[in-house]
């Protein structure tokens, strides 16, 4: 394999100027996804971006199946009689609930799913007995609706989330469940880690966790804009939901004890932040164990002499790799120029572009294109596929070190209101001193004008030996390390 051309790869100035402009321009372009239908904060998935939304659901499933998950399928409709059980659940989503209060002539109050802890909890009553029936590990993806009043975006902010995987589990006691939250982390940086996303790991503050929850663990990432998008959450939910849905279990002493659950979530937000994350004035760069197609071949021929002799070697090349095990698609249509072939692969995020034309044939080799780098490579026949899978697991590389690199860039941290304002206004995450107490925490975001994240699961979150007081507190005396950003 001999490099023919050095790296170039296209700039982001247009991305990082207006990224949702730049977004809506990707999904359109690109045929992932129409936002034209006639609901707000609906949108349709056209069949590439499917292709791509399958494979990391599969990803999802594996990473769930593979540790003791089983998938299961709720219905949409929730009883209002549910709903309502959990106080401050129903104050947490209330607002953002629809609402189904007629079905034919009947009138029965239904919530639309917004998650389903409300649901599940009364199934699983009926399905745990005793101590050898946990711990119950469960997950779903599914729709969810959330009566969004701010404004949508694709993927982003929905009304309906309609990639939502939602797992519940159920254990004996707060030790076996806070293991299972511990192991939730660690299957979401798996995922993350194959959609090349870099991500902090952050326990929210009380004021932002999730209703219902004791606590919440969310996975932020930051976009090329500096603002933050969050990708997952982990809740440990204690006895919150069991207790009022009355789930026991009889345990091994012969008392009746409650159980203890988790619930973590990740939906399309993901996909979007890949998509975003990997993004060029160009396009996208899709992971290449994740894009619908892996490998693209652009036959390159002049007239209909050379035509069919270069095309039947596309084919040749196409079979290879194909049997290999790789995704791949010939682009041989006579009404479009290899030029502009090459803008629309590379606007689609296909990993490795395949260039066969008359003198490749004549040596037997190929020219292999990075869409990470442009870099070129000349190729062999004969070692074209070990040199593709090599140049794929490259790609992936430097698709995750890019991300991770920008990630670290942009975090900061300040000592004072308005050095936390700068590096706001810059699109940093800022660290900085926070004693612990909510209603600080509170006014300290209001303060630099930005939203916590919460502290850090990810660093040392402790500000250590040092006489640092809280930003918003002066009387106190901080604690922790309170990230702070602007986000989605």
């Amino acid at each position: 394999m001999e490099l023919i051309r050095e790296a170039r790869p296209h700039g982001r100035e247009k991305l990082r100027a207006n990224l949702i402009e730049w977004f809506h321009w990707l999904l359109r372009e690109a045929e992932l996804y129409d936002v034209r239908y006639p609901v707000k904060g609906a949108y349709v998935w056209r069949p590439y971006g499917m292709r791509l939304r399958r494979h990391v659901e599969e990803l999802i499933r594996r990473s769930h199946d593979e540790t003791g998950h089983q998938e299961v399928l709720f219905p949409v409709f929730i009883p209002y009689e549910f709903f309502g059980k959990e106080s401050q659940h129903i104050r947490g989503f209330e607002k953002e609930v629809f609402w189904v209060s007629k079905g034919g002539e009947e009138g029965e109050r239904l919530v639309l799913r917004p998650t389903s802890e409300t649901a599940i909890m009364p199934m699983v009553k009926l399905w745990v007995h005793d101590y050898k029936d946990l711990p119950l590990r469960l997950y779903q993806i599914v729709s969810v609706f959330r009566a969004e009043t701010k404004m949508t975006h694709p993927m982003i902010r929905l009304r309906e989330i309609s990639m939502f995987k939602e797992a519940h589990t159920v254990h004996v006691d707060r030790e076996d469940a806070e293991r299972q939250v511990r192991e939730a982390v660690e299957i979401y940086k798996k995922i993350f880690d194959e959609m090349c996303l870099a991500y902090m790991i952050n326990k929210r503050p009380d004021w932002d966790k999730f209703a219902g929850a004791e606590y919440t663990i969310a996975f932020d990432t930051v976009l090329p804009d500096g603002r933050t998008l969050q990708i997952g959450t982990v809740h440990y939910l204690g006895t919150n939901f069991t207790r009022v849905f009355e789930v026991t279990y009889l345990a091994a002493d012969g008392t009746r004890r409650l159980a203890h659950t988790t619930s973590y979530g990740i939906s399309e937000r993901s996909i979007a932040a890949m998509l975003i994350t990997h993004g060029d004035d160009a396009g996208t760069v899709l992971p290449p164990r994740l894009a619908p197609i892996q490998v693209v071949i652009v036959p390159i021929f002049y007239g209909e002499e050379e035509a069919a002799s270069v095309i039947s070697y596309a084919r040749e090349v196409e079979k290879a790799l194909r049997e290999a095990g790789m995704r791949v698609h010939i682009d041989d249509r006579p009404d479009k120029t290899p030029g502009w072939k090459f803008y629309f692969w590379e606007l689609k995020g296909v990993p490795l572009r395949v260039e066969v034309g008359k003198r490749d044939l004549e040596k037997r080799q190929v020219v292999i294109t990075r869409r990470d780098t442009l870099e070129k490579y000349a190729v062999g026949l004969g070692e074209l596929v070990d040199a593709v899978r090599g140049l794929m697991r490259t790609v992936e590389e430097n698709l995750r070190r890019r991300a991770w690199e920008e990630l670290r860039s942009r975090i900061v941290r300040a000592e004072t209101v308005e050095a936390a304002k700068a590096a706001i206004r810059e699109g940093k995450v800022v660290e900085v001193p926070w004693s612990g107490d909510n209603d600080c925490g509170i006014k300290l975001k209001d303060l630099v004008g930005a939203d916590a994240l919460g502290v850090p699961l990810d660093s040392d979150a402790s500000v250590g030996g040092f006489d640092l007081r809280d930003l918003a507190c002066g009387e106190k005396r901080a604690e922790f390390w309170l990230r702070l950003s602007e986000r989605y």
